[in-house]
């Protein structure tokens, strides 16, 4: 079955024949939005301004008809006392006296339209298609106003808190050298300045993935593409990780073809390569294994880390690529990073028409695996 809005429109007119020629009119009238649902209108009839004030008063219709020219209270006061209101309708004025006086007052008591007597069913269907519309794009407005509004409070929310730990930290830290609290022992002065720096790594790291993210969202980041070999960038971010491997007795192996190459921004590429290798390592077990795999068919290339580590179950897959999310347990406690890793590298994947995977068994280790077209359409 179609999806199909019900809008209510009340009539407004102390011509009993006039409001029947219009409900009958619009009845069984429907419009098809740009979403492609439609719209029909529940139709409700007011013989006076008294009337239709009350009636608006109980139940607030979406669109108002509302002749000018009525016994008792005008149109021009019952649109005076909507304005009033701030009610969330569309007003089209219907009066057989149009003067340019008439729809200036209309206008700036917040009427969207002027509808002079006589008018046709086509010219009636007309103005409220217009009005349906413009009222459904301005509440539609409104929704994605509040829900970016609520993106942008949990988003500096998640922030405030992710960099508000290490912050306290550090400041804990600097308290100990200040006051010289068992600065006496050369290896504690020693570990509360490393933590200190591991502290500020995380932040740095925490700062850096937010200005990729943003820049992939506003599209503000320039893309330079061209054909880069993926054996050279996957090269580059081993170099950049092993020294933190080694530390940990950690092997990372590479398997990839010198030929295999992407027409690709290599800046989106070391992104990739980087947040791919550097999760399999930290989050690996003591003496484990990395292996790098990257094949290709006629239509895509295939990235593909694995790791020996902790692994995750089927409920932690399923939160990954959401952003600021950490999967957090006793295993990962003391895993410093921003949540934002996976979220970036889910975005470039779908720059290049593909996507990311993760196969993962808790205690065995994971595979994540990112798939990108060689000729995505259209690639930006």
């Amino acid at each position: 079955m179609e999806s199909e809005k019900r809008l209510k429109l009340l009539i407004a007119d102390d011509e009993d024949g006039m409001r029947m020629g219009v409900a009958r009119a619009l009845r069984n009238y429907r419009i098809k939005l740009e979403d492609g649902s439609w719209a029909a209108f529940e139709i409700t009839e007011a013989s006076s301004g008294e009337n239709a004030v009350s009636l608006m008063e109980k139940d607030p219709p979406d669109i108002v008809l509302l002749d000018n020219k009525m016994g008792g209270i005008s149109g021009i006061d019952v649109l005076t006392w909507i304005n009033r209101q701030k009610l969330d309708l569309m007003a089209i004025m219907i009066t057989a006296y149009a003067s340019i006086e008439t729809a200036i007052t209309a206008t700036k008591q917040g009427a969207y339209d002027f509808l002079p007597k006589p008018f046709t069913p086509a010219e009636l269907k007309v103005s409220v298609r217009q009005a349906a519309e413009h009222l459904l794009a301005l509440r539609q407005t409104r929704e994605l106003e509040e829900a970016n509004r609520k993106v942008r409070f949990q988003f500096i929310s998640v922030l405030a808190h992710e960099l508000k730990a290490p912050l306290g930290a550090i400041e804990g830290y600097l308290y100990l050298l200040r006051d010289g609290t068992g600065m006496d022992d050369p290896e504690v002065y020693q570990r509360v300045v490393e933590r200190s720096l591991v502290r500020l790594s995380g932040m740095r790291k925490l700062i850096y993935d937010l200005l990729d993210l943003t820049r992939l969202e506003s599209g503000q980041k320039k893309r330079e593409l061209s054909e880069i070999v993926l054996k050279d960038i996957a090269n580059i971010s081993m170099e950049t990780m092993m020294p933190d491997a080694h530390a940990r007795g950690i092997q990372i192996s590479l398997d990839a073809n010198d030929e295999t190459t992407l027409n690709a921004d290599r800046g989106e590429l070391e992104i990739i390569f980087n947040n791919l290798i550097s999760n399999a390592v930290k989050y690996n077990r003591d003496n484990g294994k990395v292996n790098i795999v990257v094949r290709e068919t006629d239509k895509e290339v295939e990235i593909a880390v694995s790791d020996t580590g902790i692994g995750m179950t089927e409920e932690e897959i399923q939160k990954l690529f959401g952003e600021f999310v950490r999967i957090k347990n006793d295993k990962t406690r003391n895993i410093l990073g921003s949540g934002l890793g996976l979220s970036i590298l889910r975005k470039i994947a779908a720059l290049y028409g593909g996507g990311v995977r993760v196969e993962s068994k808790p205690d065995q280790g994971s595979t994540f695996r990112v798939n990108l077209l060689k000729d995505p359409r259209p690639l930006e």
